[in-house]
């Protein structure tokens, strides 16, 4: 077997790279980039009317602070409740003031203007030398009231809830707390003496406040801006406002602010799409690097022509986006190839195809996951009911896609989500409708089959299978069993099941034109080993019957690829039984001719046309030798591909020996299934 290419490759790294400059052309150039019409900023003057192109909405970030703002002035501010512990303390540094005054006055050493002076001397009181004078005559009985009273006033006053705002005016409702029987001096010595010591008991709260504050913040509602279709956004001569800036950047109407920060901007996202397809070939899809490397570039190609085609027509368009059938690209290479790289190349090609565009990411999906569900459904697309159904399901997925973004953005709008689910149907219906025509164009660039094709091939009423059933029916059940065995190897290793089954149906289609050459068409006990014919002339027959299959296919027009399995499934083998009657014959030391006894090939060079031959080789021993245990399966099987791959058939395939020791299991499974052991009911 050849080894599979694993290592750098210079014409593969040289394709991508030429393949990556052609997608970063489509994202720079002039008539595939979004590029902005105008170019202004917050606070210079417009040259020109700015109108909308269609009605939106958009959720304006400076009118929301605006709004914002104004909620956080309308907050008031919070206090605590009155602390008790303030009006105690004020009511101690009370009673320390009446009994230093108390004191003062009863200082028999003290002169009356050292008295005076004392009084005058506390903190934040203020004592005229009248109140002083009057203060130091007063009784001792008319002192003690005048001490309750004020006691009596400050407790007042201090119970109720003071902030700091509200400090002047409850200064003020000293005076009228003050009892009417006291006098005139005595009320403003009482006065004097409270009115300093009222403070504020209910302190201003600022953690709560900036609670409130968030909360007034947070309550207000995102506020929309709306512009109707035509609609001036900005006049000549008017200067752009947040607002106006808004708008335009939401419309994609302000060109980048470097030119060069979109070229950096394209070369990375290039770099990141580029790199993950080259790397999934590398390691996952090393055939596409050696022996289908025509497939790779056909891939290359079709998603350059994709890219280039949907950057040109959706470009600043608002519905036709959603149209485009990018989808088709990624269900042609499925149902051609295989629905992993269709995958993965789709991705890139959906992001790629909406970048640089408003609602990019919202298109970016839309583009991947209707995609992937629809090549899921399709596979290999075999029937025309699964395009439809795959049309169909791209359609119901684009639109909710598209329907569950809108629902949250600001371009909830009923009409315009109604003209995007049609759209999102037309897509699909679109995409399907395309990818039949493509599959049929691009299969036969790379000579390849349908799935379509090859089901119709498949049906038991195809004229040619008719031949064969109808004239060398024991070819055609040898074919079906050499079908079911080949069928299961070949799902087993991730090759083509369907081609492998059709191509194993119509391998020994030559035999048709002279069945009762062949032993398995023959009656049974009557069989003609054509021991009496000359072994050189009975090679060339049976060889004959390969020759015989490629012109029954050309007459039946068959494709390419199945006659690949007719011309391969003996490869560059030798009738065997011939050669060693051939050589016994031999008299005087002469050799055979190996040329009349050796198919014409080619060797297999595909894993399909590989596992036919191995497939060929084991139903034809198990029909000989019916084996009845595992043993016996177990060993059949392993001495037919061992002496296939000693003899060096298999070496122009990519198969490992891992995908070879899978043949092996299935064959064993398919053939313990077949020649398992039955009941012997009673006559």
């Amino acid at each position: 077997m050849d080894k599979i290419q694993s290592k750098f490759s210079p014409k593969i790294l040289l394709t991508f790279l030429i393949f990556a400059a052609f997608c970063y052309a489509s994202l720079i150039l002039p008539f595939t980039y979004r590029q902005s019409p105008v170019s202004l900023s917050v606070g210079s003057v417009s040259t020109q009317d700015i109108r909308a192109p269609q009605t939106f909405s958009f959720i304006s970030e400076t009118l929301t602070e605006n709004a914002r703002d104004q909620a956080e002035q309308s907050v008031m501010p919070i206090y605590l409740a009155a602390d008790p512990t303030i009006s105690r303390q004020q009511l101690e540094r009370m009673k320390a003031v009446l009994n230093y005054v108390s004191s003062v006055r009863s200082d028999e050493f003290a002169t009356q203007e050292q008295k005076i002076a004392d009084l005058q001397a506390i903190d934040n009181i203020t004592i005229t030398t009248e109140m002083a004078t009057n203060i130091l005559t007063f009784g001792q009985d008319k002192w003690q009231e005048i001490q309750n009273e004020t006691l009596f006033v400050l407790e007042e006053v201090m119970r109720s809830t003071i902030r700091e705002d509200q400090i002047t005016q409850a200064k003020r409702s000293v005076l009228p707390l003050i009892s009417y029987s006291f006098t005139s001096a005595e009320t403003e010595v009482i006065n004097s003496l409270v009115t300093p010591m009222v403070t504020a008991n209910s302190l201003f709260s600022s953690d709560k406040t900036n609670e409130a504050i968030e909360q007034a913040r947070a309550e207000v509602e995102p506020v929309s801006k709306t512009y109707m279709a035509g609609e001036t956004i900005v006049s000549t001569g008017q200067v752009i406002t947040p607002v106006i800036w808004e708008a335009l950047q939401e419309l994609g109407l302000i060109s980048p602010q470097s030119t060069m920060l979109k070229y950096i901007s394209s070369a990375l996202l290039i770099f990141s799409v580029v790199i993950m397809e080259y790397i999934y070939v590398f390691r996952y899809r090393k055939n596409l690097m050696d022996t289908d490397f025509r497939s790779l570039v056909t891939i290359l190609a079709l998603y350059l022509v994709f890219l280039y085609l949907a950057r040109i027509f959706i470009l600043n368009r608002a519905v036709v986006p959603y149209i485009f059938p990018i989808a088709a690209f990624g269900l042609t290479i499925s149902s051609l190839i295989n629905y992993e790289v269709g995958i993965i190349f789709s991705i890139g090609l959906s992001t790629l195809t909406a970048y640089g565009q408003s609602n990019s990411v919202e298109l970016t999906l839309f583009y991947i996951i209707a995609s992937i569900v629809a090549i899921f459904i399709l596979q290999r697309g075999r029937r025309i009911t699964v395009f439809f159904y795959s049309g169909l399901v791209l359609g119901l997925v684009g639109a909710a896609t598209v329907v569950s973004y809108r629902l949250i953005s600001a371009y909830f709008d009923m009409e315009g989500i109604l003209t995007l689910i049609g759209a999102s149907f037309l897509n699909g219906m679109a995409s399907v409708s395309l990818t039949l025509i493509l599959q049929y164009a691009v299969a036969s660039l790379l000579g390849k089959t349908t799935a379509l094709q090859l089901m119709d091939l498949s049906r038991p009423d195809h004229p040619l299978l008719q031949l064969i059933m109808t004239n060398a029916p024991g070819t055609y059940q040898h074919s079906l069993q050499v079908a079911n065995l080949a069928e299961q190897a070949a799902r087993s290793i991730d090759a083509d099941p369907l081609l492998t089954r059709v191509g194993a149906l119509y391998h020994d289609a030559g035999k048709a034109l002279n069945p009762a050459f062949f032993i398995e068409n023959q009656v049974t006990g009557n069989l003609d080993a054509h021991d009496d014919l000359d072994p050189a002339e009975t090679a060339t027959t049976i060889i004959k019957h390969v020759e015989d299959g490629l012109k029954l296919a050309h007459e039946y027009r068959l494709p390419p690829e199945v006659e690949t399995f007719i011309s391969e499934h003996h490869g560059k083998s030798t009738t065997k039984y011939q050669l060693s009657k051939a050589k016994e014959q031999l008299k005087d030391g002469k050799e055979v001719d190996l040329s009349k006894f050796e198919y014409p090939g080619p060797n297999p060079h595909t894993r399909e046309t590989a596992i036919l031959m191995m497939a060929d080789k084991v139903e034809a021993r198990a029909r000989a030798e019916i084996p009845k245990t595992d043993e016996e399966i177990t060993k059949l099987v392993e001495t037919s591909i061992d002496t296939l791959l000693h003899d060096k058939f298999l070496d122009n395939t990519s198969l490992s020996m891992k995908n070879i020791q899978a043949i092996k299991e299935s064959f064993f499974q398919t053939l313990k299934n077949t020649y398992h052991h039955r009941l012997k009911y009673p006559k």
